[in-house]
């Protein structure tokens, strides 16, 4: 299967820099991470875009995956000479954390230095008309994303925000999914409790 020929590969390479010093010993090996895993990092860049930040697709931005992905590799390679990641799990982390970021500053250069990341569609029942700023309500659920307990923070957003499907997160992550479906009904369980008010999820957790 090549995801886990994928897998094995991005832990052979995380495995060699450990091992390894200077920027010109590392940049080669880098690249080659890179591109053996350029193939998901565009499957994930492309779930972020198309689920929570739609409005980058249109005009003026029109911002396509393709350039998503260029930009968020330039990131990685500069981030993964200071950060080194142990394990494909980390590396994939460290991914997630950069297309967020680029994601996050194309928004604020479309709307201006108050603008908000898109919360991903059907996760506010009613959000508070707010333009392009960033309501309220939308600010109480990212602090309550934010807080989540380590797995299950990772588990929703890989899994509610990103799109991707529970075998693809429980082979990232490195266990069952069955345990990604317990570590993801907690996380709607907590969100519920903690949102009760704005009655944020569209579907209870058994129906996920």
């Amino acid at each position: 299967m090549d995801n886990d020929h994928t897998t094995l590969a991005v832990q052979h390479y995380l495995e060699e820099l450990a091992q390894m010093e200077g920027d010109a010993a590392v940049a080669p090996v880098v690249g080659e991470l890179i591109a053996r895993s350029v193939a998901r990092l565009q499957l994930l860049c492309g779930s972020l875009l198309f689920r929570s930040y739609p409005r980058l697709l249109s005009p003026p931005l029109n911002l396509q995956t393709e350039e998503l992905l260029s930009a968020v590799v330039d990131r990685l390679l500069r981030a993964i000479r200071e950060v080194r990641p142990k394990t494909v799990r980390q590396f994939f982390a460290l991914a997630n954390k950069h297309i967020r970021w680029e994601l996050n500053d194309l928004a604020r250069q479309l709307d201006g230095p108050s603008a908000a990341l898109e919360l991903q569609e059907g996760l506010v029942a009613s959000p508070e008309p707010s333009g392009s700023q960033l309501s309220g309500n939308a600010r109480r659920i990212l602090q309550a994303i934010e807080e989540l307990p380590e797995a299950e923070r990772e588990t929703f957003s890989l899994v509610r925000v990103q799109g991707m499907s529970h075998v693809e997160v429980a082979e990232l992550v490195g266990v069952s999914t069955k345990t990604i479906q317990r570590r993801l009904n907690r996380s709607l369980m907590l969100l519920s409790a903690k949102l009760s008010d704005l009655d944020p999820m569209a579907s209870t957790p058994n129906g996920v």
